[in-house]
């Protein structure tokens, strides 16, 4: 029973580990993008695992090409052995990365993904020093949570680099918030010059930063900073990392990364979640000068065996196939004018925002931008006892997330707008 299975959960692991629900839910099954809990209650999902599952449940591409390797017998051999199934994808990321003369190390997450950037960088420019934006969020190791702008989810004050912080994107509070996008970018593009001139020695190691902040709550700059911003870092030699972890392989609908709505290209791509669908598959991907900086033997263990490169091949050759980012953009446009229509003007409702199928709604208390993280809660609920599984975040948790497999249909967009609406509706009291 799910009541043992949480008694027991709460045994056995640490307390820090937020469980979602105020009666938790276990998934036994999936198939497309619905799921069934313990219970036998079918939902929409509407989080994918926190933007994970990012082609849905049971697809049979995906799970043949991993029961083909599986097949053979080989799991695991390291990386001292040539890996067919990582070299091909490497050869493709490299290829899709939009970064000339690229290399690419397999980890097994984002978290693993963005310490190794920061290693290569740091490197690189023989140097500690690293800007970070505002309410980011990187992982949670030593390096990672130090570049982390959310207190909620740095765990300790100690920190192995030298950071600097940047003005995010929020158009809700904040000393950008209330300036016209071209305002916002040029105070942004002063800020880091300010920031470069007193706050650092100079010499830079790199600026870290998400296209879309997701932990954040889905809040995202204009488009074009980052171009101000690298015009700025070229001018110091400082490096660019694009924190794609949430962004990358054609959500955001308009483009296959998040970084090109900026007309830039940065030195080195962090990638994870989706590219494994679920299994344990991440990386960076950068120019061979800067990935080569790393003066001793390394290597991930786990990271791009014969498994989760198989998975990931799959799931690279199913998205490309089917043109999964214009159904991003396509579905993903159902979801939010529908939002935006149906509850955009609420007092409640400070914002609408995304791109694609990565779209979050910011509760405030009425007439304010206070956050109200009661009300989100409520909608939360609402919304798992509509049929719709959501996720939530925000440096306040007043924000309602949504990252739906990219192979959403139409009409379930349309019956997960429909659920979404009535929650947020009886939620803030508002008769339908």
């Amino acid at each position: 029973m799910t009541d043992d299975l949480l008694a027991r959960h709460r045994a056995v692991l640490p307390s820090w580990m937020p469980i979602y629900y105020a009666e938790p839910i276990e998934l036994v099954s999936g198939s497309g993008r619905r799921v069934t809990d313990a219970q036998g209650r079918s939902y929409l999902d509407f989080f994918g695992g926190v933007l994970t599952n990012m082609i849905g449940y049971d697809i049979p591409d995906i799970r043949e090409a991993v029961e083909r390797q599986l097949a053979t017998g080989i799991v695991h051999t390291s990386t001292l052995y040539l890996i067919r199934q990582q070299v091909e994808l490497a050869e493709k990321i490299a290829q899709r990365s939009g970064i000339p003369d690229a290399r690419v190390f397999f980890t097994n997450s984002g978290t693993e993904a963005n310490e190794a950037a920061l290693l290569v960088a740091t490197n690189h420019r023989r140097s500690h020093q690293i800007l970070a934006v505002r309410n980011s969020y990187h992982g949670r190791s030593y390096a990672a949570m130090g570049v982390t702008g959310n207190r909620n989810w740095s765990a300790s004050g100690l920190n192995p680099l030298q950071v600097a912080w940047l003005h995010s994107g929020d158009r809700v509070r904040g000393l950008l918030a209330r300036l016209s996008a071209d305002e916002q970018v040029d105070a942004a593009v002063e800020d880091l010059r300010e920031v470069l001139a007193t706050q650092t020695a100079g010499d830079v190691a790199a600026l870290i930063a998400e296209p879309i902040q997701g932990v954040g709550g889905f809040v995202h700059p204009p488009d074009g900073l980052f171009a101000g911003w690298k015009k700025v870092l070229d001018e110091h030699g400082i490096l660019f990392i694009a924190d794609e972890v949430q962004t990358g392989w054609g959500r955001t609908g308009e483009h296959f990364w998040g970084y090109q709505a900026h007309g830039v290209t940065p030195d080195l791509l962090t990638f994870a979640k989706g590219i494994g669908n679920g299994f344990a598959l991440a990386g960076v991907v950068g120019r061979a000068e800067v990935l080569e900086s790393v003066p001793a033997v390394s290597f991930s263990t786990f990271g791009g065996n014969p498994i989760s490169t198989a998975a990931g091949n799959a799931v690279l050759d199913y998205l490309l196939e089917h043109d999964l980012q214009a159904n991003a953009a396509r579905v993903g446009a159902i979801l939010a004018d529908g939002l935006r229509s149906a509850v955009g003007g609420l007092d409640c409702v400070a914002e609408v925002r995304g791109k694609g199928l990565m779209l979050g709604v910011e509760f405030v208390r009425p007439g304010s931008s206070e956050p109200d993280p009661a009300l989100t809660n409520r909608v939360f609920e609402a919304a798992r006892d509509g049929g719709v599984l959501v996720g939530k975040g925000g440096l306040y948790g007043n924000v309602l997330r949504m990252g739906p497999p990219l192979t959403l249909t139409e009409e379930e967009a349309r019956e997960g707008l429909a659920i979404l609406v009535d929650a947020i509706r009886s939620a803030a009291g508002v008769a339908a």
